[in-house]
């Protein structure tokens, strides 16, 4: 069986990081987790040492923000396959990891991904948003705005060593850097699980108002232009917009879970 190495970037992560550390202690294969923090003043780093039996290293701050913490983790972890578990975020069942892993036993998979569902930071039970990803087709879908959930993305280490990390440049829009020079630019294969791989609980700069979003719509525009790309003209905008859909298949998902 692959070997697994989770990077969880924290920082004053002290309300959220037991709940996440515990949806890993419960999968069903042993995991090499590594917390990096970025200097929290809170409790987080107490939380972290109560763990520590199924930690394999507190790597401490500061650092220059979540996407180098991130690759700070990366650059550490020693196993075949590597996945980032964001400090609020938390696994919904006991199999995620062991059906990553079972995908991973055909050497041809280089990446897999799944579904996120963004639930009420204080009520679980309840779904937000329902981000379907779908079947992966072509490197065009990304011209069309659609984007891989990252949070559920996992890729072989071999990836990171062959193309380089997050670069810190491009901000809240790293992780969407990184996915264009991966999926886009050197056409990496992916692999869908289509199931429910990750909670997220509801949040995020990037969409809190109108200027941050146009700040992230810069970035992003800034993604593709490292990359050497040329997207369309309305590529960024149906990026954010496709976010509506979410909306619409949570309610039918809970119409289902409902009886409806």
């Amino acid at each position: 069986m692959v070997k697994i190495s989770l990077i969880t970037a924290t920082l004053n992560s002290g309300k959220t990081l037991g709940h996440c550390l515990q949806s890993v202690k419960q999968q069903r294969i042993p995991i090499e987790h590594i917390i990096v923090d970025g200097g929290s003043t809170d409790d987080t780093l107490a939380i972290a040492r109560q763990h520590n039996d199924q930690l394999a290293c507190i790597l401490p701050g500061p650092d220059k923000g979540i996407y180098d913490g991130m690759n700070r983790g990366i650059t550490h972890a020693s196993g075949d396959v590597i996945g980032i578990l964001n400090s609020d975020d938390f696994y919904p069942s006991t199999t995620v990891l062991s059906q990553v892993a079972a995908a991973f036993s055909d050497p041809e998979v280089e990446a897999i991904y799944g579904d996120l569902q963004y639930v009420d930071c204080k009520n679980h039970g309840r779904i937000v948003r329902y981000w379907r990803a779908g079947e992966y087709r072509s490197p065009r879908q990304f011209y069309w705005g659609w984007m891989v959930p990252h949070p559920t993305i996992f890729l072989r280490k071999s990836l990171y060593e062959r193309y380089g990390l997050f670069n810190l440049e491009l901000g809240s829009a790293a992780d969407y850097e990184f996915m264009l020079r991966l999926f886009v630019n050197h056409r990496i294969s992916l692999h869908y699980i289509p199931k429910v791989l990750v909670h997220m609980r509801t949040g995020g700069a990037s969409n809190a108002n109108l200027g941050n979003r146009l700040k992230a719509n810069g970035m992003d525009r800034k993604a593709w232009q490292v990359n050497g790309l040329c997207p369309y003209p309305w590529t960024v905008w149906l990026k954010p917009l496709r976010k509506i859909g979410q909306w619409v298949v949570r309610r039918n998902y809970q119409s289902e879970e409902d009886g409806g």
